[in-house]
C-alpha cells in the first residue's frame, strides 16, 4: 500500500452532510469539457511528481451484458484510437505512456466502456470510481500537484487507501504452463477437438479450436496473463442445442459460421428466440451454462507472462480434470 493516497474530485467537500454525502450541485456524470480536462490535466501532474512515464494496465474490463454506467456504452468500448478494433494491447500487464493512460481515464471519467486499474508497482496508481472520484496513489507526496489540483478547481483529500485498491480473491490459480497444455492435449479426441475460451480481458472472449495439428498455434497467440477455459467440442446436432436452452437463467451461445470463424453471444431468457435464429446458419454450435452450479469447463487456468512467470491477479475456480 503507497503512503500516499488521494481522493481526486470536482466535489467540494463542504458541500456534505453530517454522514459525508455530497448535496451540492455538481452534476455526477463529465462534462466532457474543463472539468474533466482539468482531471486529466491533475492525474498528469501526480504521474510527474512522481517521476513516472509509463503505465501498468491491470484488470481490464469492458461494458459486458449487464452495463451500470451513467452514459450508454459507446461502439468500441470508447478505446477507439487507442487500441485496435481487436483490443490488441489493452490487458492484464500492458504497458503505456502516460499519454495513453489519460486517455483511459478520460474513458473512464465518461463510465461508458472500459475500466481497468493503472499502476506503476510500488510507486503509482490512477483508480476511477463510481460518479466522477479519482483516486491516485504515490510513493512521494506531491505537493506540487496537489497545490495545482486546487488551483484546477478540484479538491484533493488525503486518504488512507483507495477503496479500489487490488483484493486477492481467495482460492487458487492454475498455470498455463507445459504441464497444463500436455493435460489439455491429452483430452483431445483422436479425430476431433476441444473448445478454448481466452478471456483476455473482462466481458470480452476469444474463441478457439484446438487439434491435434493446431494447439501449438493457438497457444502461441494468446495473450499474456488471459484467462482460459477448455470445453468439450462444438456440436453439429443444432436441434439439440437448441434443445440445451434452460427455462432461464442466462447462457453463452458459442457457434461456428459457415466461414469457420467461432463468435459467442450472451443472453438470458429474454434473448433466447434471438439466440436459437443465430443457430440457423451455423456450422456447429455449443451452449455455454453461467451459473455458478453449472458452469464446469474441463480445464480452467490463467496465463503466465512471456517469461514464463504468473503475475496476473485473476482466479479460476477447480475443475474435475484438475
Amino acid at each position: 500500500m503507497l503512503p500516499h493516497v488521494y481522493r481526486i474530485t470536482k466535489y467540494n467537500p463542504a458541500d456534505r452532510d453530517e454522514r459525508g454525502h455530497y448535496v451540492g450541485g455538481e452534476d455526477s456524470i463529465s462534462d466532457r469539457g474543463p472539468v474533466e480536462a482539468a482531471y486529466l490535466e491533475a492525474v498528469a501532474a501526480f504521474a510527474h511528481d512522481t517521476g513516472v512515464e509509463r503505465l501498468d494496465i491491470r484488470e481490464p474490463e469492458v461494458a459486458g451484458l449487464a452495463h451500470f454506467g451513467l452514459e450508454a456504452p459507446v461502439e468500441g468500448y470508447g478505446l477507439a484510437g487507442l487500441f485496435p478494433a481487436d483490443l490488441s494491447g489493452y490487458h492484464d500487464g500492458a504497458q503505456v505512456p502516460v499519454t495513453v493512460g489519460l486517455e483511459l481515464v478520460r474513458a473512464m471519467l465518461r463510465d461508458n466502456g472500459p475500466w481497468c486499474r493503472l499502476e506503476v508497482q510500488d510507486r503509482f496508481f490512477v483508480h476511477v470510481g463510481y460518479d466522477q472520484y479519482v483516486y491516485v496513489g504515490s510513493n512521494v507526496p506531491c505537493e506540487r500537484a496537489q497545490a495545482l489540483t486546487g488551483e484546477l478547481g478540484l479538491f484533493p483529500e488525503r486518504i488512507d487507501a483507495s477503496p479500489y485498491e487490488p483484493e486477492i480473491e481467495p482460492g487458487e490459480q492454475c498455470l498455463a504452463d507445459d504441464d497444463f497444455w500436455a493435460a489439455v492435449s491429452l483430452k483431445i479426441p483422436g479425430e476431433g477437438a476441444l473448445l478454448l475460451q481466452e478471456c483476455y480481458v473482462g466481458n470480452a472472449s476469444r474463441w478457439y479450436r484446438l487439434t491435434f495439428a493446431d494447439i501449438d498455434r493457438v497457444r502461441a497467440g494468446l495473450t499474456p496473463r488471459a484467462r482460459v477455459t477448455v470445453w468439450p467440442d462444438l456440436s453439429t446436432d443444432l436441434e439439440a442445442v437448441a434443445a440445451a436452452f434452460p427455462e432461464e437463467d442466462s447462457i453463452e451461445l458459442v457457434w461456428q459460421d459457415p466461414s469457420g470463424h467461432i463468435t459467442s453471444r450472451i443472453g438470458g431468457e429474454e434473448q433466447f428466440a434471438e439466440l436459437a435464429a443465430l443457430l440457423a446458419h451455423a456450422r456447429a454450435a455449443a451452449v455455454i451454462p453461467l451459473t455458478a452450479g453449472d458452469h464446469h469447463p474441463l480445464f480452467a487456468a490463467v496465463l503466465p507472462d512471456t517469461d514464463g512467470v504468473l503475475r496476473a491477479r485473476w482466479r479460476t475456480e477447480p475443475t474435475s480434470s484438475e
